[in-house]
C-alpha cells in the first residue's frame, strides 16, 4: 500500500513534466520592488506581484517592522483566547475597521483562513450560501465547510439573472448569505456590486465581499469596491488581506459589525486552534494602512501605470481581458504555452506567471500581469516588447 502511494506521486510529477506543465521556484534574493534580484537571472522586472503600491519596501514600513520586531519578539506563541492577544492587535483591527468603513474587525493569518473561518461559522443549517462561480478558492472551500444542512448555490461569473435566480431558490432559507470577489483574480474585472446590493435588499440577502485585489488597488482612495462604485453601504462583509497592496507582509481580515467579529473570534476555527497573526506583521500593516490613508496619490499613480501598460499591451497587438484593476491577463490557450512564454520572458528579464487548468478552466490558460507602483515607465516599456514577442513565438509556434 505504502508502496503504491509513493509511485502514484512518482507519476503524476512525471506526467506534470511531459506535458511541460510544472511549476517551478523562482528565488528571490533581495526585497520585491519594481525590479528584483532572482537567483539565476539577476536582475528582473516584477509583472507578477501583489506589492500593488510598493510598500512591501517602503523604509517606515520596513522599520515599523523591526521596530515591532524588538518590542514584541517573533511571534505570539498561542492562540487569541489563550495569550495570543497583544494590544497592537487591537489597534489593528480598530485601524481596518476604520479603513474599510465598518465598526469592527476580527484578524487572521490571511484571507484565505478569514474566508475559511467566517462562511461557516456564521451560517447554521437551513441558511444559504450563493457564490460567484469565479470566485478565488478560499470561498470556495469556505462554501465546501459549511455545516451539513447549510444550502450551497453557484451563480454563474457577474450574471445578475442567475443570481436572482439562485435567491428565489433560497426565498425559505431564514439566512442568505450572497459572496463575491470585489476584484475577480484570474480575469481582473470588477463585481457589479451596485447590481448585487439591489438583488440582496430585493430579497433581504447578506453580502460579503473578498477585497484582497481591490484594497488599495481600486476606488480614487483605495478603499476597493465599494468606494469604486461610489457605494457607502449595502455591504455587511468585507475579508481581505494585508498580504497584497496593504503591505505585503501577511495576514487577512474580516471587517463587519461588532457582533459579527465576536462571533467569529468565538466559533471560527482559525480564530480557536491557529496562533494569532505575528504582532511585527501587524505593525507592518498598520504602517503601510497609515501611509495609504495619508498618501492616497499612490492609488492614482498606479491607475495611471496601469492605464500606461495596457495601452503598451494593447498597441504591441495583444488583446488583454478586459479590466478596470490593475490585473491585466492574456489568454494563451494550452497551459504548457503559457508556462512556455512565461519562461521565454523570463529569460529575458520579465517575470510574469503561466496561469493554467485548475486555476482557471482548460483551453483558456493565461499570462496574468500585475502592475505595480514599484514599477518605473521604463521597466513597463523595457516588458511590453518581450511580452509580444515571447506570447506571439508562442502562439504562432
Amino acid at each position: 500500500m505504502k508502496k503504491a502511494f509513493y509511485d502514484r506521486i512518482g507519476k503524476s510529477l512525471d506526467t506534470l513534466t511531459f506535458e511541460k506543465t510544472m511549476k517551478e521556484f523562482r528565488y528571490l534574493q533581495g526585497p520585491m520592488a519594481g525590479r528584483a534580484d532572482i537567483e539565476k537571472y539577476g536582475k528582473t522586472v516584477i509583472l507578477c506581484s501583489n506589492n500593488y503600491l510598493g510598500l512591501d519596501n517602503k523604509p517606515e514600513v520596513v522599520n515599523a517592522g523591526l521596530e515591532a520586531l524588538k518590542k514584541y519578539g517573533a511571534g505570539a506563541s498561542s492562540v487569541r483566547f489563550i495569550c495570543g492577544t497583544f494590544d497592537i492587535h487591537r489597534e489593528l483591527e480598530e485601524l481596518t475597521a476604520k479603513y474599510c468603513g465598518m465598526e469592527a474587525s476580527i484578524s487572521y493569518n490571511s484571507c484565505w483562513a478569514a474566508n475559511t473561518a467566517s462562511i461557516p461559522a456564521l451560517l447554521v443549517p437551513g441558511d444559504t450560501v450563493i457564490s460567484d462561480e469565479l470566485n478565488h478558492a478560499s470561498i470556495i472551500d469556505g462554501c465546501r465547510a459549511v455545516a451539513k444542512g447549510v444550502n450551497r448555490a453557484v451563480y454563474k461569473h457577474s450574471d445578475m439573472v442567475d443570481l436572482e435566480e439562485k435567491l428565489k431558490n433560497a426565498k425559505d432559507s431564514e439566512t442568505v448569505l450572497i459572496v463575491t470577489d470585489g476584484v475577480f483574480s484570474m480575469e481582473g474585472d470588477i463585481a457589479p456590486l451596485p447590481e448585487i446590493i439591489a438583488l440582496a435588499e430585493k430579497y433581504g440577502a447578506l453580502v460579503m465581499v473578498d477585497e484582497s485585489h481591490a484594497s488599495g488597488v481600486i476606488g480614487k482612495t483605495g478603499r476597493g469596491t465599494m468606494e469604486y462604485f461610489g457605494i457607502t453601504s449595502g455591504v455587511d462583509i468585507i475579508s481581505g488581506t494585508y498580504g497584497k497592496a496593504l503591505g505585503g507582509a501577511g495576514g487577512g481580515f474580516i471587517a463587519s459589525t461588532a457582533g459579527v467579529c465576536q462571533l467569529l473570534a468565538q466559533k471560527s476555527r482559525p480564530a480557536l486552534f491557529s496562533n494569532s497573526l505575528p504582532p511585527v506583521l501587524c505593525a507592518i500593516a498598520i504602517t503601510a494602512i497609515t501611509y495609504l490613508m495619508d498618501n492616497p496619490s499612490i492609488v492614482t499613480s498606479l491607475r495611471e501605470k496601469t492605464e500606461y501598460a495596457r495601452k503598451l499591451i494593447i498597441n504591441a497587438g495583444l488583446k488583454p481581458m478586459h479590466g478596470d484593476s490593475a490585473i491585466i491577463p492574456i489568454v494563451i490557450g494550452s497551459t504548457a504555452d503559457a508556462i512556455h512564454a512565461s519562461q521565454l520572458m523570463m529569460d529575458r528579464g520579465v517575470f510574469a506567471i503561466g496561469f493554467g487548468f485548475p486555476v482557471v478552466p482548460e483551453g483558456v490558460a493565461r499570462i496574468r500581469l500585475q502592475i505595480s507602483d514599484a514599477l518605473e515607465y521604463a521597466d513597463l516599456d523595457f516588458a511590453a516588447g518581450i511580452i509580444k514577442e515571447s506570447v506571439e513565438k508562442v502562439i504562432k509556434k
